[in-house]
This record gives structure tokens, C-alpha cells and sequence, in this order.
């Protein structure tokens, strides 16, 4: 048993089911007696986590949960975090953090009025390019969405949503030199690893494509090789029957921090529709959980600035094997 102490620091903690369903086993381990199921977006109050010995090895991350145990692969952690809505915005817009478990958008148009959006939701730790403030359907401050794809517009509560400070966006080690930067990532590992000459930095799982089945398009597998981060965007629309980093088409909006690198549109980017870090999960992409994404969006070259939707160049060195 934990101790009071402990306990304490995991009190609050909350879980998004970010699959279908998932299930909830009677012991720590994926042979164990299934005592339920929970589905897609239901949140979970998590007792606490813990790592046994029963795994598995890529990922032996547990909850303990009320009705029993639930392995962490598709639990996203997430909070409940009210914010003060802005009062004006720059000219090119405001990047912002979903920072509830997920958000409600709506369209709006003065024929039919506010309308909800029923293909998707806003989820906690997806960035969006706030670009207007209105008066929503509540009487609230509602904010513009403006997605990086086709100049898609909707609407979400201002409160849901977090501004990011400039200074969670400036150059991380902008005195090293931009050759002695570079990424290094193991598909066997399921790891990256950023230098700085011969120093680690930065060291962390990610989820790399799956096995091609074969199917017509663009290979699932990630590309293999030695590239350079060509652009970069801290929001990204991705989804909707395009190359998607699910293995399932769906809408993705607001993907976090996204590095392109190699040509077919794979890219190294914070994903919030999974907690499976050490196993391949995506199309073909690079996932990372969205806080060291974003520490990896900071430090990479080209160097973005606040307010800036996208920067494009021949930027730091990413090597894949």
C-alpha cells in the first residue's frame, strides 16, 4: 500500500480513454481476468501508477483505477485547467493549448447560427491558432480557430483553452551551432536522442510507423536515412483520409510541434490519441509525448518565432535507423 504521502501526489490524477475501448483487468498484467471495459473519452480517476514486473517491456506503465488495473498504452493523462480569457490578440494570432480533457467545437454561420461539430473534438495537449474573439452560443468569450489546413475555421470556449507564453516558445541553446545539433532515432530502441556534438541532451521513447501491409500509398514504416528538419509548425491539422499517424482515418487537429524531415509528409510530432511510447503506433511519423515534443521543437533549427505559423529551411540533422 502507498503511503498518505504518496497517495498525495497522485491525487487529482486523471485519465482520457484515447481508443475505442480498453480494458480493466483484475491484476497488473495483460493475461489477468477482464472485470470491464471503458470507451473512447471517458475519464478514469487514477489512483496511482506503477510499473511491475509483469510488463510489458516496452511500455510496463499501469493504472490503478477503481473497478481494477488498466495498462497505460491508450490512457492519455490529462488535467482540468480553467484559463482567463484574452482580452485582444496580436495581429497574426495566438497559439494556444487545449487544457481540459477535451473540447466541444462548433461552426458558425449567420444563416444557421452556431452549430456543433460532431466528426471531433479538441483534446488536452492539441495547440491551436487562435485567430479571433466572439461572443459564443453561452454568452461566453469564444475563440476563432483558424487550422493550418485550407484555412479551416471553427469555434471553442476561450476558457478551455491556454495561450502559451512566448517564452515557452524561444530557441532552446541558440548559441550552439547549428551543425553540432542533431537527432538521432533508433527504430529497434523505439528512442530519440538529441546531441550537441558528442552531449545528450534530450533521450526519450517515441513510436515510430508500423510494418507496411502492403496496401497501396505511402509506406506506414518510417523512412529510413539521414535528413533535415524542413519545417516546422507548432499546430498541424492532420487527419481527415489524408495521410493520417492513427492507425485508424481520423480527424487530427491541432497536432503538437511537428518537425517535418523526409518527403511524403513524415514528420517527428507530440501525440495526444495514445500513451504507448516504446511501441510503433503511426503511419509512418514519429510520435513523441507532447512536452518533450515541445522541448524538441524549441531546440531544433530552423528557429521559429512566436507568432510564427511555420518556418521553413534546411534545419537540423535527423538520422534514422
Amino acid at each position: 500500500d502507498l503511503t498518505a504521502e504518496q497517495r498525495a501526489l497522485f491525487e487529482g490524477l486523471i485519465g482520457r480513454v484515447a481508443y475505442e475501448s480498453v480494458s480493466v483487468f483484475d491484476a497488473p498484467q495483460l493475461n489477468a481476468a477482464t472485470v470491464g471495459y471503458r470507451f473512447r473519452d471517458t475519464l478514469l480517476n487514477i489512483y496511482y501508477p506503477l510499473n511491475p514486473l509483469s510488463g510489458p517491456a516496452y511500455n510496463p506503465l499501469w493504472y490503478r483505477v477503481s473497478a481494477g488495473f488498466v495498462h497505460a498504452a491508450h490512457i492519455q493523462p490529462v488535467s482540468i485547467q480553467y484559463n482567463e480569457p484574452l482580452a485582444s490578440l496580436p495581429e497574426n494570432g495566438k497559439l494556444c493549448r487545449v487544457t481540459i480533457p477535451f473540447t466541444a467545437p462548433y461552426n458558425y454561420s449567420s444563416e444557421n447560427g452556431w452549430e456543433l461539430i460532431s466528426q471531433y473534438l479538441l483534446y488536452y495537449d492539441s495547440n491551436h491558432w487562435v485567430t479571433a474573439i466572439v461572443e459564443g452560443p453561452d454568452g461566453q468569450p469564444w475563440y476563432q480557430i483558424t487550422e493550418s489546413w485550407e484555412g479551416v475555421q471553427y469555434y471553442a470556449a476561450a476558457a478551455h483553452l491556454q495561450p502559451v507564453p512566448d517564452e515557452d516558445l524561444s530557441p532552446l541553446s541558440p548559441d550552439v551551432p547549428a551543425g553540432e545539433k542533431r537527432i538521432e532515432i533508433s527504430l529497434a530502441l523505439q528512442s530519440l536522442t538529441a546531441f550537441e556534438g558528442d552531449q545528450v541532451v534530450l533521450r526519450t521513447q517515441i513510436s515510430s510507423g508500423v510494418r507496411n501491409s502492403g496496401a497501396a500509398g505511402l509506406p506506414t514504416e518510417t523512412p529510413t536515412g539521414t535528413f533535415n528538419v524542413n519545417s516546422k509548425l507548432p499546430a498541424k491539422y492532420m487527419g481527415d483520409n489524408r495521410l493520417t499517424d492513427t492507425l485508424g482515418d481520423r480527424y487530427l487537429p491541432g497536432v503538437p510541434w511537428t518537425l517535418f524531415f523526409a518527403e511524403g509528409g513524415y514528420a517527428i510530432h507530440g501525440a495526444y490519441w495514445h500513451n504507448n511510447f516504446g511501441a510503433p503506433m503511426s503511419r509512418g511519423c514519429v510520435n513523441m509525448r507532447p512536452a518533450d515534443a515541445q522541448w524538441l521543437y524549441r531546440w531544433v533549427t530552423p528557429v521559429a518565432g512566436a507568432d510564427e505559423w511555420e518556418a521553413r529551411g534546411q534545419g537540423t540533422r535527423v538520422v534514422v535507423s
